[in-house]
């Protein structure tokens, strides 16, 4: 093998695995950053609109024998933050993005009123500590799981604990505490990372880094 091919070979095999980081500095947002933020959590908004309308009441009837098992599907209100960081790479993108559904899901009408705007600040906050123990270099699937998870856990312990279940026995808020959890790494985690994944793979995230990964492996592949 010439040293011409394995030099091309060593570059696809680099960019195949590397993770491409925002343009820095981080805190200097772009125009784009700030609409596609607008965007998804705008579409999300609407998400939890008809999740909170058509399918959440079902799940209310599903746990009605052990009530703290509801709490697995809080996962889905968490998936903004999640794919909002996974696709700006900035800080305080998981905030502004949860924010914003937060904001347009109180507008079209939920039953749990304008707390909605705290429990979206919370979930945004766990995902924003995560990645930034991380320094805003890791956005795996590790890194939006462990996002996910902090997520959900800032949210129970910081509000739902309290505001939703202040009845609940101790071992039920555990047991609420590990179902939200698990939600929150499973589908805010890695369903947050698969649909920001398929976004990419798609074509639609080709401004962004995580777009830009799948050009440079298909670049690799060729």
């Amino acid at each position: 093998m010439s040293d011409k091919t394995t030099t091309s070979s060593s570059t696809a095999t680099r960019a195949a695995g590397r993770c491409v980081l925002a343009r820095r500095p981080l805190a200097k947002w772009r125009a784009v950053d700030l609409i596609s933020a607008a965007m998804i959590a705008v579409a999300f908004g609407v998400v939890f609109w008809a999740f909170d309308t058509f399918v959440y009441p079902g799940v209310s009837v599903a746990s009605a024998a052990f009530p703290p098992a509801g709490e697995l599907a809080l996962g889905v209100w968490l998936i903004p933050a999640v794919v909002g960081a996974l696709v700006i790479r900035r800080p305080g993108a998981a905030v502004l993005t949860e924010l914003v559904a937060a904001n347009v899901e109180l507008l079209l009408g939920n039953q749990w009123g304008v707390g909605v705007l705290l429990s979206g600040f919370l979930q945004g906050v766990g995902v924003e500590i995560v990645f930034a123990i991380l320094l805003w270099r890791s956005f795996g699937p590790a890194a939006a799981i462990g996002g996910g998870m902090l997520s959900a856990a800032l949210e129970i312990v910081g509000y739902e604990w309290w505001a939703y279940v202040p009845s609940y026995s101790w071992t039920w808020k555990l047991v609420y505490l590990v179902a939200g959890i698990l939600s929150g790494g499973v589908i805010a985690g890695l369903g947050g990372w698969a649909l920001t994944r398929a976004l990419a793979r798609a074509g639609a995230l080709n401004a962004f880094p995580a777009g830009h990964e799948v050009l440079e492996r298909r670049a690799g592949r060729a």
